[in-house]
């Protein structure tokens, strides 16, 4: 076994096999939820309420389903990714490739998530107080997603 600089005793191979079930957990958790985010999503555009909708709200619909869309791909390709390399003795780089676009779903997750919230509290409240609302709510996003997990990573990373 090839020691590695984490303190793990593992090959190459053992430590994309442990990534890659790490991985594929934390998927699981975001892949749910936009996948329900982007059901309800779906269904909006079918109710009679929805052709009295502003023009401008219905951009904000439009932009947001095309979000939860491209969300969904990202987050769903990694599991295709690994179905068509699989067998091919790349694993270390499909999970890198499957990372990448893991992170990207969860940028575009935060963005659908932002305009969906956008979107209802405009149509339900009509209030000014709303793209101030939610700015908070992206704020708690970034900082419970990005900022929290970067600042844990510099405070207790270990140089070797």
């Amino acid at each position: 076994m090839t020691g590695t600089t984490e303190g793990r005793d593992e090959s190459t191979q053992e430590r994309a096999d442990r990534q890659w079930q790490e991985l594929i957990q934390e998927i699981r958790v975001a892949q749910t939820g936009v996948q329900i985010l982007f059901g309800f999503l779906l269904t909006v555009v079918f109710t009679p309420l929805f052709h009295e909708l502003p023009q401008t709200d219905q951009t904000i619909y439009i932009v947001t389903i095309v979000l939860g869309s491209l969300a969904t791909g990202a987050l769903i390709g990694p599991v295709a990714f690994h179905r068509i390399v699989s067998g091919r003795q790349i694993k270390p780089e499909a999970v890198a490739w499957a990372s990448r676009l893991t992170f990207t779903g969860l940028v575009l997750l935060l963005a659908t998530c932002t305009a969906a919230l956008f979107l209802v509290l405009r149509v339900a409240t009509h209030d000014a107080l709303v793209p101030w609302l939610v700015a908070g709510v992206l704020a708690w996003y970034l900082l419970c997603w990005f900022a929290l997990p970067l600042w844990a990573r510099i405070r207790y990373t270990v140089e070797n």
